[in-house]
């Protein structure tokens, strides 16, 4: 069995780390480079790296930063935001990224999928889907929850899978800032349609919803941002408290 990873989520905004609940009124966490350094030193499995208003303003991805942050870690870094060509993955795997993400760019180019997958492996293909319950069917949503696509999520995994997606990091905006705890129903519904990994994100408010999260479903992941940004679950503390629960995490 997959041993299971804590992974801390920088999302940036004006080259600052943000967070905010249900993707909106985002407030300032911190200094993406200083957090980085910071997780990865508390004992992060990964770290995620999102450049989030990047689609939607058409540019790309903050290159400088992403190296800055790259040189500062030793744990495998995704990094996603504007994302639309070999091109642009060459220069972020160039910069120190392990692997990438794409979200809005894949559902708007599918073969963009494919493509990528064909150049540097699926392993390094990651797919951020972003979930939001429209008439009481989990639909895929993108620009930052702004639009509601055709795609349901049931639909939209499958469909990446098989265009060569090697991992899954699934968001409940339903979910997201709330703390409530992660969103079991979505993540399972993605872990029963598809065989690669699922990183789920969303909800995170205490070290119990990552114990609910690896024991209720089938994440190999759990993703999580202001919990770690505010220190009010410290990542030495959340993993001693994972282990005595008898959760196998790396």
């Amino acid at each position: 069995m997959l041993k299971k990873r804590i992974i801390p989520c920088l999302d940036i905004k004006d080259g600052r780390t943000v967070k905010g609940v249900n993707f909106l009124a985002l407030r300032d966490a911190g200094d993406p480079v200083e957090l980085a350094k910071k997780y990865a030193n508390d004992g992060a499995d990964e770290l995620v790296f999102l450049d989030i208003t990047a689609s939607v303003e058409k540019r790309k991805i903050l290159l400088k930063l992403v190296e800055r942050v790259a040189k500062e870690i030793h744990i495998p870094f995704t990094v996603g935001g504007g994302i639309s060509s070999i091109d642009d993955v060459s220069a972020l795997l160039n910069s120190g990224a392990d692997k990438i993400s794409i979200n809005s760019t894949a559902v708007n180019n599918p073969k963009l999928i494919k493509e990528l997958s064909s150049s540097f492996g699926s392993q390094c293909i990651v797919v951020g889907i972003d979930g939001k319950i429209v008439d009481q069917q989990w639909k895929v949503v993108i620009y930052g929850g702004r639009k509601i696509t055709d795609w349901s999520v049931k639909d939209w995994v499958r469909h990446v899978e098989e265009l060569g997606a090697g991992e899954i990091l699934l968001t409940s905006m339903e979910k997201d800032g709330t703390k409530s705890g992660f969103d079991h129903d979505l993540t399972q519904l993605v872990n029963s349609t598809i065989n690669i990994p699922v990183i789920a994100s969303g909800g995170a408010g205490n070290a119990e919803d990552f114990k609910n999260l690896f024991t209720k479903t089938n994440a190999t992941g759990g993703l999580a941002a202001s919990i770690f940004h505010f220190n009010e679950v410290p990542i030495p503390i959340l993993k001693t408290y994972l282990r005595k629960e008898k959760i196998a995490i790396r």
